[in-house]
C-alpha cells in the first residue's frame, strides 16, 4: 500500500486476541517511517507476531507533551508516523488526542483506521439500547468521582465506563447507592480466553463478582434512567 509522507496514521490494535488486527493496520505499521507506541514492550509482542520491523518509540501519558513536539517536527520533515496504544484505538482513554490536535493545527493530514475498541462489543452484547449512548471512560479515582456519578442520575441513554479490577466493586456499590437499582452489564477480558459478561440488577452483579477473584480489564455498561 502507498504511505503518504508527512501523514499521521492512528492505528487500532487488538484488545486481547492478536487475530483481531486488520490487514490494513499491519500494512500501515510495516510501511511507515516510525511507530509511536504507548509501551514499546507491550507493543513489541504484536509487532513481532506480525513481523513488523519498523522502529518504535514510546509515547505515553508521562512523556506525551514532550513527544508531541518531536513528532510534529518529524511529520513536517516528511516522515510518516503511526500511533498505537497498548490495546484498542489511540485516543480512546489512551494517549492520542494531543498529537492529533497539534497535527491538525499544523495542517498535517491525519488518517484514523477503523478497528478494535473495547466498549463497542461490551455495549452491543449488553442488550441495552445502543442507538444512543454515552461513553464516560474511566471515573476519577478520588476527587470528583461522586459528582461524576451523580451527573448521570437522570441520563436516559445507556452509559459506558472503563474500570480496573481493584475498583470494580467500589464502582458498582457507588452506582447502587447514588443511582438506585439499575440493570448493569459487566464485561471482562473481551476477546481473550477467560472472557465473560454478566448482566442483571446491580445487586446480582455485585454478588457475583464479590465471590470471585477479580482480574482483567472491565467495561461497565449501565442501563439509562427510566
Amino acid at each position: 500500500m502507498t504511505i503518504e509522507p508527512g501523514k499521521l496514521y492512528l492505528v487500532p490494535t487488538p484488545i486481547g486476541n492478536l487475530a483481531d488486527m486488520t490487514y490494513r493496520a499491519v500494512e500501515v505499521l510495516k510501511n511507515v517511517d516510525l511507530i509511536l507506541a504507548e509501551d514499546t514492550r507491550t507493543s513489541g509482542v504484536l509487532l513481532k507476531h506480525y513481523e513488523i520491523g519498523t522502529p518504535a518509540q514510546s509515547f505515553h501519558a508521562h512523556n506525551e507533551h514532550k513527544k508531541v513536539e518531536e513528532a510534529i517536527a518529524k511529520l513536517k520533515e516528511g516522515k510518516s508516523i503511526a500511533q498505537i496504544s497498548d490495546a484498542g484505538t489511540p485516543g480512546i482513554s489512551d494517549p492520542g488526542f494531543l498529537l492529533v490536535r497539534e497535527a491538525l493545527a499544523n495542517e498535517i493530514p491525519v488518517d484514523s483506521l477503523p478497528g478494535a475498541t473495547a466498549f463497542i462489543p461490551a455495549l452491543v452484547k449488553s442488550g441495552f439500547p445502543c442507538d444512543r449512548f454515552v461513553f464516560e471512560g474511566f471515573l476519577p479515582h478520588k476527587k470528583g468521582r461522586q459528582t461524576r456519578i451523580e451527573s448521570i442520575k437522570e441520563e436516559t441513554r445507556t452509559v459506558v465506563y472503563y474500570e480496573s479490577p481493584h475498583r470494580l466493586l467500589k464502582t458498582l456499590q457507588q452506582f447502587k447507592e447514588i443511582l438506585g437499582e439499575r440493570n448493569v452489564s459487566v464485561s471482562r477480558e473481551l476477546t481473550k480466553k477467560f472472557e465473560e459478561t454478566v448482566t442483571g440488577p446491580i445487586d446480582d452483579v455485585l454478588t457475583y463478582f464479590s465471590a470471585k477473584s477479580i482480574k482483567g480489564e472491565f467495561v461497565i455498561v449501565l442501563e439509562g434512567a427510566k
